[in-house]
């Protein structure tokens, strides 16, 4: 079901924190972004969003991905048995907390700014965006750099300019 981008989004969300991690959002954060994800796409959706260390994220990439190490988000887009109405229930988002924080210092990107991009980006999958191919890729790096521009986040696809840069501004 469509709707317009600035239409009330109704989200049941369930957080769960499985991780030791300090540097992790707050669940006003999170229904933030998920929201953002979903305005204009969804009206209504539940969604799990399950914050793991590394020991999980690596068991649950190697179970359903077959990669060894942690990733930093999974998706599991919920698929309803035969004759359930589950329309509502988008999924699952298990996000690999210590693996955030590392990658937003190695980005020189501000933490919530990368948990924003991870949980904008993994709700995406939900809805049933991909990159795989170069024109799905684009199109769903530009879907994600809008909703993360109207969340006053810069364009996670942008080379941050050191001081010593000589591109012109």
């Amino acid at each position: 079901m469509a709707t317009s981008p600035d239409a009330k989004v109704e989200l049941s969300l369930d957080l769960q924190w499985a991780t030791s991690a300090d540097a992790t959002p707050s669940s006003k954060q999170c229904e933030r972004w998920v929201t953002a994800a979903l305005a204009g796409r969804r009206a209504r959706a539940e969604v799990t969003l399950r914050l793991v260390d590394e020991p999980e994220g690596a068991e649950l990439n190697h179970r359903y991905r077959g990669r060894s190490g942690p990733t930093n988000v999974l998706s599991f887009p919920f698929e309803p048995p035969p004759g359930f109405d589950g329309d509502d229930l988008l999924g699952d988002l298990v996000l690999c907390a210590p693996l955030v924080a590392r990658e937003a210092a190695e980005q020189h990107k501000s933490v919530e700014a990368h948990w924003a991009h991870l949980v904008v980006h993994g709700v995406l999958h939900l809805l049933g965006y991909d990159h795989q191919d170069s024109d799905a890729a684009d199109s769903m790096e530009r879907l994600e750099s809008l909703i993360l521009h109207e969340l006053g986040f810069a364009n996670p696809y942008e080379e941050p300019r050191s001081s010593d840069d000589e591109r012109s501004i």
